[in-house]
């Protein structure tokens, strides 16, 4: 496969993750790789619950807090998500929601270079 396919088939696999570990998934959904890492941007992922929530400075902090846990609880899977499209091992994993934007970057840090594998 191209590098262009393999981040097609992880976004692909990312978006059914959301959507059954995470109960929404995104409007829209990209992944680059760059040497040893994957990068996962997530658009539009939140609910109208949580973008209403997200009006006070309380609300973004429950927002967060939530995700976070969320993303913590389901970190096997998620990495097992990536695996079934791209067999490797990963040494740290990431993530980070903006409920500005309405964003979630998820970044996987593999233990070599994908990009020259």
């Amino acid at each position: 496969m191209t590098k262009g396919q393999i981040e097609a088939r992880i976004s692909e696999a990312m978006s059914k993750f959301e959507v059954e570990y995470m109960g929404r998934g995104p409007e829209k959904i990209r992944t680059n790789i760059v040497h040893d890492m994957i990068i996962i941007r997530l658009k539009g992922f939140l609910s109208v619950s949580e973008k209403n929530l997200a009006s006070t400075k309380e609300g973004v902090e429950l927002i967060k807090q939530h995700r976070r846990a969320l993303f913590e609880n389901a970190q096997t899977q998620l990495i097992e998500t990536v695996q079934s499209v791209l067999n490797i091992q990963f040494i740290s994993v990431h993530s980070d929601v903006s409920t500005v934007t309405g964003e979630k970057i998820i970044v996987l840090i593999a233990d070599k270079d994908i990009e020259t594998e």
